[in-house]
C-alpha cells in the first residue's frame, strides 16, 4: 500500500509522440500530478483527460507537472492524444500491470466492447490520481474501482494553491495500532 509522506515506487513509461516519462527525473518544482486512466475504450477517461489538458498550463504555472498514463499500447495512446487534442498534457502508455498494482491500482478484465464500441484490453488498470512531491513522496492519492465519480482537477489545483503552498502535511500517514 502506498503511504503518504513515503517514497512512491519507480514509474517510467514511454510517451506518445516520443520520449519517456520517468518520475525519478521529473524536474517540476512542486511535484507531479499523475492521472492513470483506463484507456482509449473509456469515454469518461477522455472527458476527464480533456479537463486535465485544459488545466495543465495552470498546474505548470504553479510548478506542477502533469501526465496521463494507461496500460494501453502506443497506438491507442496516440489515438487518445488526438481524441482529447492534447497539446500540454503528456500521455504515457504501456504501464506494466505489476507497476499499476504496485501503485495500489485495481485491475479489471475485459467485458468486450465499451459503450463507444472500442474493445477493452484483456486486463487494464482502473483510475488513479496521484500528486507526488519532488522528492517522490506521496502527497495525495485517490484510486477507484470504477470509471466514474473522480476527483476534480480544479480542487487539486486549489490544494496546490493552498495546502501545499502553506506546507500542510500529507495526511493518512499513521500506521500504528488503532
Amino acid at each position: 500500500m502506498l503511504m503518504p509522506r513515503q517514497k512512491t515506487p519507480n514509474l517510467t513509461v514511454p510517451l506518445a509522440g516520443g520520449g519517456q516519462f520517468d518520475l525519478a527525473s521529473e524536474g517540476a518544482e512542486r511535484g507531479t500530478v499523475i492521472c492513470v486512466y483506463r484507456g482509449l475504450h473509456c469515454p469518461l477517461c477522455a472527458t476527464y483527460l480533456k479537463e486535465l489538458e485544459k488545466l495543465t498550463p495552470e498546474f505548470n504555472a504553479r510548478g506542477v507537472g502533469t501526465v496521463g498514463i494507461s496500460t494501453d499500447p502506443q497506438d491507442r495512446a496516440e489515438d487518445m492524444v488526438t481524441k482529447i487534442d492534447a497539446k500540454h498534457l503528456r500521455i504515457g502508455y504501456d504501464l506494466p500491470l505489476q507497476d499499476a498494482r504496485d501503485w495500489g491500482l485495481y485491475i479489471s478484465t475485459s467485458k468486450g466492447a465499451s459503450s463507444i464500441g472500442i474493445v477493452e484490453p484483456d486486463l487494464f488498470a482502473e483510475p488513479g490520481l496521484f500528486l507526488v512531491q519532488p522528492d517522490r513522496s506521496l502527497y495525495y492519492m485517490s484510486v477507484q474501482t470504477m470509471p466514474f465519480v473522480r476527483p476534480h482537477f480544479s480542487e487539486l489545483l486549489s490544494a496546490v494553491d493552498g495546502a501545499m503552498k502553506s506546507g500542510y502535511p500529507a495526511r493518512g500517514e499513521y500506521t500504528g495500532a488503532v
